[in-house]
């Protein structure tokens, strides 16, 4: 280095000091707005004191048919559990969400039967927007030692992304989904603005990372957002059709964002 250059690179350190030290700390210090308050609940799975209970353990007031919306969710309670009445067919939330954070626990018989696919198949729609199985599918499936294709098995975006890793408990063991969902926004033409994107953790585990959709799940074809332009939808629970005997669910809450 030359002397010019070496007197250049020594005035601009020195200039960098003196900046610093004439700023002080409360320069980047923030106080307003000041966070809500959320108590949070007894455990990391029980409910904060902003959440929205969506099963108490007791009823299904927060709960309607897919098919006749409007009218009651046909599933059984007891115990403060909820089961999948497959006759009654799948049950949605009365309110709509757009972004939100969600818990569900849900356990698979213990005494389950069939394989792949038709082993205590069900699954948590993100976001309903229609009848029947339409909306963002995370899967829901007995994925220990139960082999399947791997974007259909328990933590899957369904045939769109495969979970980070597995880690399903046996059958008659509780499970639990931790989302955080950021819904789709479109433009006023219909046209896709932001795509969705949604993080799980799978019994506390990290399967999807900030995962992109390409849109609703399908059971068959490449999904798009060409006709699915919506607003805030409920979620939705599925009734599957396979002949395996129904699962369970408990202590769902949501946080809208």
């Amino acid at each position: 280095m030359n002397k010019k250059v070496y007197v250049l690179a020594a005035g601009m350190l020195v200039a960098t000091t003196f900046n610093a030290m004439a700023q002080k700390p409360e320069d980047t210090e923030v106080y307003t707005p000041v966070p809500s308050v959320v108590t949070p609940g007894a455990s990391n799975s029980d409910a904060p004191s902003d959440a929205i209970v969506l099963f108490n353990g007791q009823n299904l007031g927060h709960w309607e048919s897919v098919n006749k919306p409007g009218q009651p969710a046909n599933w059984d309670v007891a115990n403060g559990i909820m089961t999948v009445n497959k006759k009654g067919g799948n049950i949605q939330t009365k309110d709509k969400f757009e972004d939100y954070q969600l818990h569900i626990e849900w356990r698979i018989p213990a005494d389950i039967e069939g394989e792949g696919q038709a082993r205590g198949n069900s699954g948590l729609f993100l976001a309903s927007i229609g009848n029947g199985d339409a909306g963002y599918e995370l899967q829901i499936l007995d994925s220990y030692k139960n082999k399947t294709y791997t974007n259909g098995q328990a933590g899957s975006l369904y045939k769109q992304g495969v979970p980070l890793v597995n880690p399903a408990r046996m059958p008659g063991e509780w499970q639990s989904y931790d989302v955080i969902w950021t819904a789709p926004k479109f433009n006023e033409d219909s046209t896709l603005k932001s795509p969705a994107k949604v993080t799980v953790l799978f019994n506390g585990v990290l399967v999807q990372n900030d995962f992109i959709l390409k849109g609703p799940t399908l059971y068959i074809g490449q999904p798009s957002y060409d006709k699915a332009a919506h607003g805030p939808s409920p979620i939705k629970l599925q009734a599957h059709g396979d002949a395996s005997k129904p699962i369970s669910f408990r202590n769902i809450w949501v946080r809208k964002l």
